[in-house]
């Protein structure tokens, strides 16, 4: 393995997460008693985003950053989604601690609180993450 092939792996694992986030909000809201497959379900996302997120740091710690070409409205539009991105990543990583902090302390109040706010930061992060590979990667292939 390349680090060039870092960027197909990191986007697969967030896809992955987003997978396991949407089934995991699945279980809880249509059964709410369902606690052990949401639960398993939050579980891998918790550990699908690590696994990216070690991948992103080393791929950018070895590459740097990558440049989006120049394409006018499409940069913009590419900013756009950049930009919140970024921010919220960084935002809802101590979210995410606390989220499961709660939940482990069994302190649901707390979690439900918290989960309500992390979740759909979570989930765009996630969503987000893999059109942004796409945008690099496939679709304005520098």
């Amino acid at each position: 393995m390349k680090t060039t092939d870092l960027p197909s792996i990191n986007a697969t694992f967030n896809l992955f997460s987003t997978i396991c986030l949407i089934l995991g909000y699945y279980f809880i809201k249509k059964n709410p008693r369902d606690e052990k497959s949401h639960r398993k379900c939050m579980f891998l996302a918790l550990i699908f985003s690590s696994i990216f997120l070690l991948g992103y740091l080393t791929f950018h710690y070895y590459h740097g950053s990558t440049k989006f070409p120049d394409l006018g409205w499409i940069k913009t539009l590419y900013l756009f989604i950049l930009i919140p991105h970024i921010i919220l990543a960084v935002v809802m990583v101590p979210m995410i601690g606390m989220t499961f902090f709660f939940a482990l302390r069994g302190n649901f109040e707390k979690h439900k609180k918290i989960a309500r706010i992390t979740f759909p930061i979570w989930l765009y992060v996630s969503v987000t993450g893999v059109i942004i590979y796409l945008m690099i990667y496939h679709l304005f292939k520098v």
